[in-house]
Order: structure tokens, then C-alpha cells, then sequence
């Protein structure tokens, strides 16, 4: 079963990786900086809980089954392609760029299941569990990306 956001532990797991990532650490893939790329989670998070609204876009990713194996099997690729409202944050502060990444994840975590989430861009209307698969997932793939 993949890994939530919902789960305690889990979220202790990626809060722990985001507090050791140094501002200065490299890149493994791609072209983003540590700093771009918690901003770039902090508009995903933001995305996911109706705070950051991105238009929809047609892709063979809202068919279900399509959806279901990226979100639940698949590893992300690196390198794929991004809403680029979720680009478009300029890193402020590191210090308070955590600290903002870890408390919308904590918000996420509580609304849980009984609150109400935004439709994805490209995958469209997710239950719950579907987001909180997703946002580990994409936290994941990020602090990866940067050795953590």
C-alpha cells in the first residue's frame, strides 16, 4: 500500500527529510534549485486545499485507470511536466519557506478525509485517499531529488 500523508508516521518521515534539506544542497535531476523546489510543494499543497486555483487541462491522466496506477504504482518520472501556476511562487526565506511547507502539510493531514479538496489539473476529481497518496508521493519524489 503506498504511503500517505495521512499517516502520522509517514508525515513525521517527510517533516524530518524537509528540516535536513540545506538550501545549498544540489540537485540530482533537473533544473530546479532546493529553494524553487519547496516552493514549488508549498503551491502544490496550496493547489490541493483550494487555496491556489489551476485550470483544468485535458490528459489521457484523468482516465481512471491511468490515474489510479500514477498515483498508486508508478514512481513519478523525473522530469514530467508541471501546472506552471505551480512554478510561479519565488522562494522567500529558507527558514520560513519550511516552515510554510510543513504547515500546510500538517493542514492537509488534518482535513483529511472529511474535508474538502480542490480537483486536480489533470487528474480531476480525486477522493481524499487520493490526495494524500499524492502529496507524499510528490514530497517525496522532490526531497529525493535533492538527497533527502
Amino acid at each position: 500500500m503506498p504511503k500517505t500523508l495521512f499517516d502520522p508516521s509517514a508525515r513525521r518521515t517527510l517533516l524530518a527529510r524537509l528540516e535536513s534539506l540545506d538550501a545549498t544542497a544540489p540537485a540530482r535531476w533537473g533544473t530546479l534549485t532546493a529553494p524553487r523546489m519547496v516552493s514549488h510543494l508549498i503551491e502544490g499543497a496550496r493547489m490541493a486545499l483550494g487555496d491556489l486555483p489551476v485550470p483544468p487541462r485535458q490528459t489521457f491522466l484523468s482516465n481512471r485507470v491511468m490515474r489510479y496506477l500514477i498515483i498508486h504504482v508508478f514512481p513519478f518520472p523525473k522530469g514530467a511536466p508541471t501546472a506552471p501556476q505551480l512554478l510561479s511562487r519565488a522562494p522567500d526565506d529558507w527558514a520560513s519557506d519550511k516552515a510554510a511547507l510543513a504547515a500546510l502539510m500538517e493542514r492537509a493531514a488534518a482535513q483529511s478525509v472529511g474535508g474538502t479538496w480542490q480537483a486536480h489539473p489533470a487528474f480531476g476529481v480525486l477522493a481524499a485517499r487520493d490526495w494524500g497518496v499524492l502529496l507524499h508521493k510528490h514530497t517525496d519524489h522532490h526531497l529525493t531529488q535533492f538527497g533527502v
